[in-house]
């Protein structure tokens, strides 16, 4: 039951939780470390100081060994006995000393104590072991404070230096015990802070952390509400959106929150886009169908009425003539349209077309005297630069663009019409610009026109505004050329502008 209660570890853990561990353990070893490099430096200044008491305790335990008494009845004088230096009893000496007086050693051997002992707490002296006193022997003579464990007493700092008197050698010693009470003391109170430093942290951290990652949670659940939009059918829409408080970009979840942002109206732009893509496609099969479906009708007409003329004699002979050009007539119409459908569907498919020199001016030429002869009832101009405007592309191509467009202004306008074909040059364009002065176009319809089959109304007539795949062509093919081409309109004026780079 127990173990069924227990964490599982091999699962990742949360942002939060790693956050919170990471402060948690760069407090602890930061504690860690100011601790252990404070108990380093109070250990050396406080041996420093003991070192310092060490030296004076030694100094006058010279000075006063070998010295006479003092006289009894002397302010000074402390009768004592015990084991022993005099100079234990001495004013000034702190509890806990340790003196030793070694006689000096014979050739070839070691010095051997004549004296030691140490300085209770009571004020008494005690004796030492025979072990510690062969570990005071070990001393060298005007060398620097050692530390030394000395058997039955502890830890002492010794200092062994020359009697004043005599040649003698004096041992000293202090010991480490208040030492190490205090580097105890200050670890115990640094461990207490450095605990109660880490439950404050952690407790702060969770709550600093946890509104930090707010905006990181709101940000995932707009994600997960997007997520969970049917966006593989229909008309999709994305109306979620991150808050604009959880977008500062000077915070890196305020850049994550518009980066989901940005993506997010860059899918709605596409799914828009597909939208929009797939209700053309569906309106553009059933124009497609309804465009072929009237030549073909029409074909199928006189074709049975050339079947049902016995002979061809006389007026009959006319009618089957008759009928036999209307065929004639509209298999034409029926192939421009096919040989137009597939124009588009290979500029649709990126099949690259020609790239050599076209003089633009020759072309423009060419398609106005065309026009003439076209539409003799409308009024026709071109102006040209000094200079022939060249450009890369295909000839072809680009005189059915100016084609179309000047159809285009012909047949949407009346008798009369005056039709300005211009060509210049823009920077690094060559702009060639139709205008006319016509009743102008709706300007509800003006987003569409360069739709294949755009009407300007909803019936299937070709009157009315119908557009044709003509502008739709010219689109096609100014944009498979790296150019542009706008429409402005208004009564009384309308202008297809096309740039081509030069």
């Amino acid at each position: 039951m127990c173990s069924n209660r227990l964490p599982d570890l091999r699962r990742p853990w949360s942002l939060r939780v790693r956050l919170l561990l990471g402060q948690l353990v760069l407090l602890t070893v930061a504690c860690l470390g100011i601790g252990a490099v404070t108990e380093l430096a109070l250990y050396q200044f406080l041996v420093s100081q003991l070192d310092h008491q060490l030296q004076d305790a030694s100094r006058r335990s010279a000075r006063l060994h070998g010295h006479p008494p003092p006289r009894p009845g002397h302010r000074h004088h402390r009768p004592r006995s015990g084991p022993g230096p005099d100079f234990l009893d001495a004013p000034g000496q702190p509890a806990g000393i340790v003196g030793a007086v070694f006689a000096p050693p014979e050739p070839g051997g070691d010095g051997s104590p004549v004296q030691a002992g140490y300085l209770s707490i009571s004020g008494l002296r005690e004796s030492l072991s025979p072990s510690a006193m062969v570990q005071l022997t070990e001393v060298a003579a005007g060398s620097v404070p050692v530390t030394v464990r000395l058997d039955g007493v502890g830890r002492y700092r010794v200092v062994a230096t020359d009697a004043r008197y005599g040649d003698d050698v004096i041992v000293t010693g202090l010991p480490l015990a208040p030492v190490d009470d205090t580097l105890v003391r200050v670890l115990l109170i640094f461990g207490l802070v450095t605990l109660i430093a880490v439950v404050a942290a952690a407790t702060a951290g969770n709550v600093v952390i946890r509104r930090a990652l707010a905006p990181l949670r709101r940000v995932a659940q707009t994600a997960g509400q997007v997520a969970g939009l049917p966006l593989d059918r229909g008309e999709a829409r994305l109306p979620v959106r991150v808050a604009e408080s959880d977008t500062n970009a000077r915070t890196e979840v305020g850049q994550l929150g518009a980066a989901v942002n940005r993506m997010l109206d860059h899918i709605a732009a596409a799914l828009a886009t597909r939208q929009d893509s797939e209700t053309r496609v569906r309106q553009f099969v059933a124009d497609a169908s309804h465009e072929l479906r009237t030549p073909l009708t029409a074909i199928r007409g006189y074709t049975e009425l050339a079947q049902r003329i016995p002979v061809p004699e006389g007026a009959d002979a006319e009618a089957l003539t008759h009928a036999l050009s209307r065929v004639q007539s509209e298999t034409e119409r029926m192939t421009q349209l096919v040989e137009d459908l597939l124009l588009l569907a290979r500029l649709d498919s990126g099949r690259p077309l020609e790239h050599e020199p076209v003089d633009l001016s020759r072309l423009a030429v060419d398609a106005v005297s065309d026009a003439h002869v076209g539409g003799p009832d409308h009024t026709w101009q071109l102006e040209l630069p000094d200079q022939p405007v060249m450009v890369s592309g295909d000839g072809a191509r680009l005189h059915q663009v100016v084609a179309n467009l000047l159809t285009n202004a012909r047949v949407h306008t009346g008798a009369g019409t005056v039709v300005i074909l211009t060509l210049g040059i823009d920077a690094d364009h060559a702009v060639l610009s139709v205008a006319d002065d016509g009743p102008g176009i709706p300007a509800d319809f003006l987003p569409e026109i360069f739709q294949r089959f755009a009407r300007s109304d909803s019936s299937r007539s070709r009157k009315g505004g119908s557009t044709g795949l003509g502008l739709a062509i010219a689109s096609a093919v100014v944009r498979a050329h790296r150019g542009t081409i706008d429409v402005t309109s208004a009564p009384g004026r309308t202008e297809f502008v096309v740039r081509l780079p030069r």
